[in-house]
């Protein structure tokens, strides 16, 4: 029997902030920012492991910074092949992936 697809503790970032693996560090826009894989949980499929990537700035100058996250873009049928994955992932593509999911630059018209 599989174990179901939880947190686990050794998937913290080490600053207090949410579960997540990190897998990745990238730099876009004068920011260092980290990226980190966070499972989901699927009752209907708990054969499954489902993640997203979390952004985290690493340089924080601000506790308002955002932590930008893709929707679920991983699916794989264990939590090392998932890991493999994200890994595979390179700067450039990672840092689209961040480009896309930071919120939207705010436009004034006045």
């Amino acid at each position: 029997m599989r174990p179901p697809n939880v947190y686990r503790a050794d998937m913290t970032s080490g600053k207090g902030q949410r579960a997540g693996l990190h897998f990745a560090t990238i730099a876009h826009d004068g920011r260092i920012w980290d990226a980190y894989l966070e499972f989901d949980d699927d009752a209907h499929r708990p054969d499954i492991y489902r993640a997203r990537i979390r952004f985290d700035p690493a340089n924080s100058i601000d506790f308002a910074d955002p932590n930008p996250r893709t929707t679920v873009i991983i699916i794989e049928e264990s939590y090392e092949a998932a890991v493999v994955k994200a890994r595979r992932f390179d700067e450039r593509a990672l840092e689209a992936m961040l480009r896309s999911a930071l919120p939207e630059p705010n436009s004034s018209d006045d």
